[in-house]
């Protein structure tokens, strides 16, 4: 029996295609369709068969894709040189056909996509709201009874979030109050109000830039820790096993995190007003003829107390936060270790974009209050 390979020959002067040889499953390995070019529209080729042995359905569906592909720009092959069963086998082919392209997704009009992104986030809402009631059926307690608390996982916490953060927290508030005394200096200076550079540096700092920068940055650094850590836990199965063996993981991992980020963030806020105050005195004094001795005897009469409170009343609640929005993006990993990146990145998005929220909530309220 011949098992000669499959091929074709298309003769444009003679308006010829040829079929050559066995078009079956096992002699198809020459025939490659997508390279011949298609015919033009309106014009006519013959098929011939003379040289065509054995076809198998195989043969028909690569033939009907040779097919097709002469005839995509509107031109036609006659078919009639072919006999009854390989018209029948081809014609199975065409109605069985399966498309070798992906059926697009129907594009969402702007009402669907609205309403799906509102259904998403409700459920990211309550996802958090359940997630920080057990937390504070967990927590609670062990504040009333300190005794409980895992003091040796606190610690180790304090360490990591706030005295490893201390350089990139005062580096950063340091030179935020440089430009914020040459940003604001060049404008008072025009006004002989050289002096007033200290009621404006001193004010925003401690109200405002120093917070929200910390929180920031321990949202971008801590956070993200918080996330990748628990996430990386879930995909080895290290939460499950605590579970195994009667630790809640939310004792272990989430409440030391959250009581250690209480206790920093105050210190980290109180660090960051100093190294922001530092920033701008050395600007005022070496541009705006404003001394080291005149700047720091100036800040008490101008900064009272409540402006200090306003900016440390701010830190438990953005701790809370981000200590939250870190630990229940860990906890909600499942899968590959490729869900760690995601819930890190949500986790850093969401954490800065609520630590933004209330921060300008704080200052409608405390506005509202004339503080």
């Amino acid at each position: 029996m011949s098992r000669l390979p499959a091929s074709f020959e298309v003769d444009l002067q003679a308006h010829r295609l040829t079929l050559i040889g066995d078009w079956t499953v096992r002699t198809l390995d020459r025939v490659r369709p997508r390279q011949v070019a298609p015919l033009a529209a309106g014009e006519v080729m013959t098929l011939s068969t003379d040289q065509l042995g054995a076809m198998d359905t195989a043969g028909a569906m690569l033939l009907y894709q040779l097919l097709s592909q002469l005839e995509s720009a509107g031109g036609r092959i006659d078919r009639s040189n072919l006999n009854s069963r390989q018209r029948a086998l081809l014609e199975l082919v065409a109605q069985r056909r399966v498309d070798s392209h992906t059926p697009s997704k129907p594009r969402e009009n702007w009402l669907a996509q609205i309403g799906r992104a509102s259904v998403g986030s409700i459920r990211e809402g309550i996802s958090y709201l359940n997630f920080l009631g057990e937390l504070t059926i967990r927590l609670v307690p062990q504040i009333l009874r300190p005794w409980q608390i895992r003091w040796r996982e606190v610690i180790n916490e304090i360490a990591l979030a706030g005295v490893q953060a201390l350089f990139i927290v005062g580096l950063l508030s340091f030179l935020i109050g440089m430009v914020l005394a040459y940003q604001g200096g060049a404008t008072l200076k025009q006004y002989g109000a050289n002096i007033l550079i200290v009621d404006m540096i001193a004010i925003v700092t401690l109200r405002e830039m120093a917070p929200l920068i910390t929180a920031i940055l321990v949202a971008g650094r801590t956070g993200s820790s918080y996330a990748a850590q628990i996430g990386t836990m879930k995909i080895t199965e290290e939460v499950d096993a605590l579970r195994a063996i009667g630790i809640h993981p939310l004792d272990m991992l989430v409440v030391p995190k959250v009581i250690a980020l209480i206790i920093v963030m105050p210190l980290l806020f109180i660090y960051a007003d100093v190294l922001g105050l530092l920033g701008g005195a050395m600007v005022a004094s070496a541009v705006f003829d404003v001394s080291m001795q005149t700047y720091f005897n100036r800040v008490p009469e101008v900064v009272s107390l409540s402006t200090l409170l306003v900016g440390l009343m701010k830190a438990p609640v953005f701790a809370v936060v981000i200590a939250i929005i870190g630990c229940h993006q860990g906890m909600r990993v499942t899968g590959s270790a490729a869900a760690v990146g995601a819930a890190t990145t949500m986790s850093v998005v969401q954490a800065i974009f609520t630590v933004i929220i209330l921060d300008a909530l704080f200052s409608v309220l405390f506005n509202m209050m004339g503080i």
